[in-house]
């Protein structure tokens, strides 16, 4: 029996976070285990009267191509790829991964000539947004695959994603609107503030924030959503912060993360497990070693950690960072081919101040 959740997310999708309009070219990418969600959004897509075309990758083809493929093949990029990003409308991207390890014996160098290449593109989705040329959205189609990482049953995970969605909600729509008008009140407390600092185990951070905007998320272009978020001054990061849940990308995970700044430039970068990969990040380019976005989690339906970032950096009480390409919309000006979010908990004994003044403590907002 298929679960009337999926078609409920779909709807959602469609109708509410990217606002479908006839006519228009929407890009569905993703793997063979979502193929339910993606029957459902051809249907939503179909019924306002826009364009679904579907992309499918198969397991085991980004491993093949990362092991066999020489230099030159893993920087050549798909004109399949380019051709949606740049003319499509509308791109969902939905994460169905049956094994999100299977990338994690490949040689992190070559994972890096291969993100290196897709820089352009990224630059080109980000601009594309900014601009109000693409809308995009990325969430998740629960597997057994993520349930393990989460150490969930398949079943509880589910009910955790969907929950999550606020889509156990008689009105959806209506919870992610409350949501927003609780984000724009902190939102628009930090309009013309200068600086923002962490104080939490192992971190004493600071970031300058003059003439940035921070976005409200609210079910738009993540799903679920659940937290506000800027592009830091690329010049006043300063400090040490450390990343107490692990930072999972590309099949990689990377234990107990700490990070120095100086200037905005990372100058010392330590971890417990995954150093390798971590350089190999950092050194990207010139870009990587700077913040490209600073963020507060605040969707009050996650609340532990499950190895996927979607979902984690929305974890309440919690921020994330991410090292790498800014949301232009922000002010951010920081350029990479790197985009790498990772969350640092302050629920117990953490403190985050703006201009001086106390914004959160053990991860509740004091102007909430």
């Amino acid at each position: 029996m298929s679960d009337p959740r999926v078609a409920k997310l779909a709807d959602t999708l469609v109708n509410y976070s990217l606002k479908i309009k006839p006519g228009e070219f929407v890009a569905i990418t993703t793997q063979p285990a979502a193929t339910p969600l993606v029957v459902e959004l051809y249907r939503a897509i179909l019924q306002a009267g826009a364009h679904p075309v579907s992309s499918i990758t198969l397991p085991g083809v980004d491993r093949t191509r990362m092991r066999y493929g020489s230099d030159e093949q893993l920087s050549w990029v798909s004109p399949l790829d380019r051709l949606v990003m740049e003319q499509a409308d509308v791109r969902i991207s939905i994460d169905a991964a049956t094994n999100t390890r299977e990338l994690s014996g490949i040689d992190p160098a070559r994972q890096a000539i291969a993100k290196r290449a897709r820089r352009e593109l990224l630059s080109t989705m980000l601009d594309r947004s900014a601009r109000g040329d693409m809308r995009w959205c990325v969430t998740l189609f629960p597997t057994n695959a993520f349930a393990q990482d989460a150490n969930m049953s398949l079943e509880d995970f589910s009910d955790f994603v969907y929950g999550a969605c606020f889509l156990d909600a008689a009105d959806p729509v209506a919870e992610w609107q409350k949501l927003s008008q609780q984000q724009q009140r902190l939102v628009d407390y930090l309009v013309g503030k200068r600086e923002i600092r962490l104080l939490g185990d192992g971190t004493d951070l600071t970031l300058g924030i003059a003439g940035r905007t921070f976005i409200n998320c609210a079910g738009d272009s993540n799903f679920p959503d659940g937290e506000f978020f800027t592009g830091p001054e690329e010049t006043k990061v300063n400090g040490t912060v450390r990343f107490s849940f692990p930072a999972v990308m590309n099949g990689r995970q990377v234990e107990d993360v700490r990070l120095t700044f100086e200037d905005g430039v990372v100058v010392q970068a330590t971890a417990a497990s995954g150093q390798e990969y971590l350089d190999q990040m950092l050194n990207l380019d010139d870009g990587a070693r700077r913040l490209g976005e600073f963020a507060f989690g605040n969707n009050p339906n996650v609340r532990n950690y499950t190895k996927n970032i979607l979902f984690d950096e929305k974890m309440g009480g919690t921020v994330h960072m991410a090292l790498g390409a800014s949301y232009p919309e922000t002010g951010g000006l920081n350029k990479s081919a790197l985009h790498w979010d990772m969350v640092c908990d302050l629920r117990q004994g953490g403190e985050v101040y703006v201009d001086g003044e106390l914004f959160a403590k053990d991860g509740v907002f004091v102007n909430a």
